[in-house]
């Protein structure tokens, strides 16, 4: 997965937040301020415009770098903060690398995960995007120990943020701005756990389209 790839991969993902960000945001005004969609479709735009900065002496530590600029610069909310330690911490798992492998990969996700989980003082079952960042890191490490790819890992890691995601329906909010609901956010799903998931699947989807289309050419 080289760090062209890697550039595609995010951009989908900016992509799918802008496709998704009016359904976030109705999660958000269920349990929350109900800006959420809108908050990630800043970052993402202005992620976008950073990977459009991108050459080819840039590796995927210096892209991380660039896109995580983007996001603390355009978003001045709680999520801020938190996507661009991930991205930071992402970007250092990959440093030095060419490109990344499956067990990189996983890596890759596992430092996103615990960049989030530390900068956000958050552990699973707070009913926040932990609750899928944190199944999608194991999923994706239990697909590499099982002799996964690198697309394999990515999907594991997708399915992982959904069953989080779903999970969070079950939860009573303890953390975040939905925690003075308490027992009344039961049966309605984190809107930080449902990005998740329209992140990890979107890059899912390009990594397989971009090296399907490496393969043909």
């Amino acid at each position: 997965v080289t760090p062209q790839i890697v550039a595609a991969m995010f951009r989908n993902v900016a992509a799918a937040i802008d496709a998704r960000k009016d359904w976030l945001s109705e999660l958000d005004g269920v349990i929350g301020d109900g800006d959420h969609g809108i908050t990630m479709a800043l970052g993402w735009t202005a992620i976008g415009r950073a990977l459009d900065q991108v050459n080819s002496d840039d590796d995927i530590e210096a892209i991380c770098k660039r896109m995580a600029k983007a996001f603390l610069d355009s978003v001045g909310a709680s999520s801020g903060p938190l996507y661009a330690t991930a991205l930071l911490r992402a970007g250092e798992s990959a440093r030095g690398r060419a490109g990344l492998d499956a067990a990189a990969l996983v890596a890759f996700i596992e430092a996103a995960a615990a960049g989030i989980r530390e900068r956000g003082k958050a552990e699973p079952g707070g009913k926040t995007m932990v609750d899928a960042w944190v199944p999608a890191a194991e999923a994706a490490a239990r697909a590499l120990r099982e002799g996964g790819s690198v697309v394999a890992c990515l999907k594991a890691a997708a399915r992982g943020a959904e069953e989080g995601m779903n999970g969070t329906a079950k939860i009573a909010a303890r953390k975040g701005r939905s925690s003075k609901l308490g027992e009344r956010s039961l049966g309605h799903m984190d809107p930080g756990a449902a990005s998740t998931f329209v992140m990890l699947s979107a890059m899912a989807k390009a990594l397989e389209r971009e090296l399907s289309e490496t393969a043909d050419g």
